[in-house]
């Protein structure tokens, strides 16, 4: 399998993971993938996984031996992560912001993204539960470039305050999981890119 096949195999694996792998590790392995370091990642994730006691259905768990062994994942350590269903934090979403006054982020992030090529949408959703703080979800559907665009996003969100961005970029062609299914159904619409559906 060549490299970068295994690396869009990895950024899919990613997104099945959020709401499930916790954001401290989840962002760090996207901004790895996006700088060229998925060996680092692959050696890294299982353990992690385990640890974590994450555990992955047989689609989930296959994913994720066709992502990470071709990259020098330790096949030992993945063999050894728990089956199970693809179970979530109770997590719950909302569309409204809790902050106060304007929404900068969001301002920020819209202008820097609208028309943007390779950009469908960017939405934003607030998840709360799980034992922690009310934090933003972004969801962008990209249209190329999904981990280049996930690294920047990321980046780009840390600049402005949060130490542990949830971005997810979702290739249009890929069934969004229950997570993702939750967090769109109670978002709003930040901006749209170069890619937007034009509407008749």
């Amino acid at each position: 399998m060549a490299v970068r096949e295994a690396e869009l195999l990895c950024h899919e694996l990613l997104l099945r993971l959020a709401g499930r792998l916790p954001d401290r590790h989840l962002w760090r392995y996207r901004d790895w993938l996006a700088g060229g370091a998925a060996d680092v990642l692959a050696r890294s994730l299982p353990g992690t996984l385990f640890r974590e006691r994450v555990a992955l259905d047989d689609a989930d768990h296959r994913l994720l031996s066709e992502a990470v062994l071709p990259l020098g994942a330790d096949r030992s350590v993945v063999d050894a992560i728990l089956p199970g269903g693809a179970g979530y934090p109770e997590y719950g979403f909302t569309s409204a912001s809790p902050l106060a006054g304007s929404d900068s982020e969001a301002l920020v992030l819209g202008a820097t993204l609208r028309g943007r090529p390779g950009v469908r949408e960017v939405r934003s959703s607030w998840r709360s539960g799980g034992g922690q703080r009310s934090k933003r979800v972004l969801l962008v559907t990209g249209s190329a470039d999904h981990i280049g665009m996930t690294g920047e996003i990321q980046r780009i969100v840390r600049a402005l305050g949060e130490p542990e961005p949830c971005v997810e970029v979702l290739p249009p062609d890929l069934e969004p999981t229950g997570y993702h299914r939750a967090a769109l159904a109670e978002s709003v619409q930040v901006c749209t890119g170069a890619e937007a559906p034009h509407r008749g």
